[in-house]
């Protein structure tokens, strides 16, 4: 991979100093741009300070809300009236005079949401401020704090204290684990993962049958006499490690497919290192799902490949199958140099294109955006400019914080105060198991496709032309989760304003990860689905889900219908040749881990 260098080009030491300076202001806004910050918070105050009308309506708001407050907080509250925040459903939160403490910050709460909403500011700061304003809230929500929780009161009563006595036992060992966390700490010294790769998760057999700079690429085998003539190409997110898609066997999509007798292959993503910092998109596309659907036809003779993006990969198969649509029309022949140097001539035709969690159109990325701006961007390329990349924990902390609520102070709460063990099972073990991303190549996903939404405008290019969507010509599958707080799904659901093909649109219970990773058998699962045939013409979203049957159960089992409708006859499985086997599943690139 030839690579021009990402490297901070020369500098006179003023402009140095003033880097030094930023990122070290950054690192201590927790990895956040203070400008920016203060920008937001500026916007916010001068157009509040120019709204007095705004001020009395706030003011009237507080006395108000005050008062309900003080009426809830002295009123017992309705057994058959469930309290839904799950900070508050100890029943002594109903009792005085915690029910105060819990009423006045609840009354706190929505005023500050109605103070954030000034008219006149801009659109991202507005959101900044509404979400740092919630996040300051969460922090002091009285549940964080043993002096004001009735819940860690009786339980240290109950314990002899015995509760807050594991609590800070448990700080400390976090405490150790945090010091541990530097990019020189060897692998040998982190602390194991509570389910071993390759033992626990990641376990379904398999052989790598591809390895370059970039991926190995894995072929599992199969389990059933016959197979699907196509094979099932799977395409991870960079982001996080392949086996998110292969938990335990009983939670296991990969397991799940070659049982019901497809031929799977997935991609391995290098967790990368220093020397990867110049690594471009261009090479995740190339080097990454292009070279893994030249191997998947080489390693199985299939002439038509299914293929699945999850995430970040989504993103990166949309790319590439609008370019294979692109090409297909062209004769080979006619390629530009740039197209026959990035885009191997014998690929296999694309039999499906299924994108799950996986956004297209980034205009309304949800509370991810308020970390993307150019200030907030030059920052991050100067933190990552000093190491070559982002580590696991910056990226880790980016997604924690976007559910601080659930993922930080609950968690706290259970763990200090109520001396709780961290509840142990394959999503969280794999949770831990965070990776790096290369400096040039977060920079530039960042830019082009969040900054500048340049996909959806047409102005994202590969292989020397622009990637228009609308040349996928392949039927679609496309996954949303009615509560991703990383790819909202009706930011997935816009793939239908970009597209020209049929489109399958699933709208699955859950979250980012637990809604995609949905095993048949699994108790409170649902989804919704339903096809936009040709000419029927755009649905928003809202009447799509007000149409669109809920169906108990996994959407796992439709997915396996629909791929099953768009194969041929059933064949003997492709053997795997001894001389391509590089070792066994998961391979070496799963295995490094980092401790920052």
């Amino acid at each position: 991979m030839e690579n021009t260098p990402f490297a901070v080009p020369a500098i006179d030491p003023s402009k140095q100093l003033d880097d030094q300076v930023q990122a070290q202001l950054s690192r201590l806004c927790m990895g956040l741009s203070p400008i920016a910050l203060g920008l937001a918070a500026a916007d916010w105050a001068m157009h509040l300070a120019a709204s007095p009308g705004k001020q009395m309506a706030l003011a009237h708001k507080a006395v108000e809300l005050s008062r309900e407050a003080v009426q809830r907080s002295l009123t017992p509250a309705h057994p058959e009236t469930p309290e839904k925040d799950t900070r508050f459903k100890d029943p002594a939160w109903a009792q005085w005079p915690y029910s105060a403490l819990k009423e006045g910050f609840k009354a706190s709460d929505a005023w500050w949401r109605e103070a954030t909403k000034v008219d006149g500011m801009t659109r991202h700061h507005r959101h900044m401020v509404d979400f740092f304003a919630r996040q300051g809230l969460d922090a002091m929500s009285p549940s964080n704090w043993a002096a004001t929780n009735p819940e860690v009161l009786a339980k240290a009563r109950e314990t002899q204290g015995e509760s807050l006595r594991k609590g800070f036992q448990h700080f400390t060992q976090d405490l150790k684990a945090l010091r541990k966390a530097k990019a020189d700490t060897p692998a040998e010294a982190l602390e194991p993962l509570e389910f071993a790769v390759g033992k626990d998760v990641a376990c379904t057999p398999g052989k790598v049958v591809f390895r370059n700079h970039l991926i190995e690429l894995i072929q599992y085998l199969p389990t059933t006499a016959k197979v699907q003539a196509e094979p099932v190409l799977i395409v991870p997110s960079c982001i996080m490690k392949y086996y998110i898609l292969d938990l335990s066997p009983g939670n296991s999509m990969v397991k799940y497919l070659v049982d019901q007798g497809h031929t799977v292959l997935i991609v391995s993503w290098r967790n990368p290192d220093a020397s990867d910092r110049d690594l471009k998109m261009q090479d995740y596309l190339s080097s990454g799902v292009l070279a893994a659907l030249e191997a998947t036809k080489a390693r199985t003779g299939a002439a038509r490949v299914h293929t699945m993006g999850y995430c970040l990969g989504g993103t990166f198969l949309a790319i590439v199958a609008a370019t294979l649509g692109r090409l297909a029309r062209k004769k080979p022949g006619a390629w530009s140099a740039k197209e026959k140097a990035l885009v191997p001539a014998d690929l296999p035709e694309l039999a499906s294109v299924m994108l799950l969690a996986a956004q297209t159109d980034f205009s309304e990325p949800g509370e991810l955006g308020v970390f993307i701006d150019d200030d907030q961007l030059e920052s991050l390329r100067r933190a990552m400019a000093e190491k070559g990349y982002l580590s696991g924990r910056q990226m880790g902390g980016s997604f924690q914080f976007l559910a601080s609520k659930d993922l930080v102070w609950s968690r706290n709460t259970s763990r200090y105060l109520l001396g709780e063990e961290d509840s142990s099972f394959d999503l969280m073990s794999w949770n831990a198991d965070q990776t790096r991303l290369p400096a040039r190549m977060h920079t530039e996903y960042l830019t082009s496709l969040f900054l500048n939404n340049a996909l959806a405008n047409g102005q994202y290019r590969f292989a020397g032309a622009t990637v228009a969507l609308m040349d996928i010509s392949a039927p679609m599958m496309v996954v949303g989760t009615t509560r991703d707080h990383v790819s909202p799904w009706k930011s997935v659901y816009k793939i239908h304003l970009q597209t020209d093909t049929h489109v399958t649109f699933v709208l699955a219970a859950g979250g980012h990860n637990a809604g995609i990773v949905s095993e048949p058998g699994r108790p409170r699962r649902s989804y919704q689905i339903a096809s936009v045939e040709d000419g029927q013409g755009w649905i928003d979203p809202d009447d799509w889900v007000a149409q669109a049957p809920v169906i108990q159960g996994s959407w796992w089992e439709a997915m396996h219908a629909w791929i099953s409708a768009r194969s041929g006859a059933a064949i003997q499985p492709p053997a795997i040749a001894a001389e391509n086997v590089v070792c066994d599943a998961p391979g070496d690139y799963v295995m490094v881990r980092y401790a920052d």
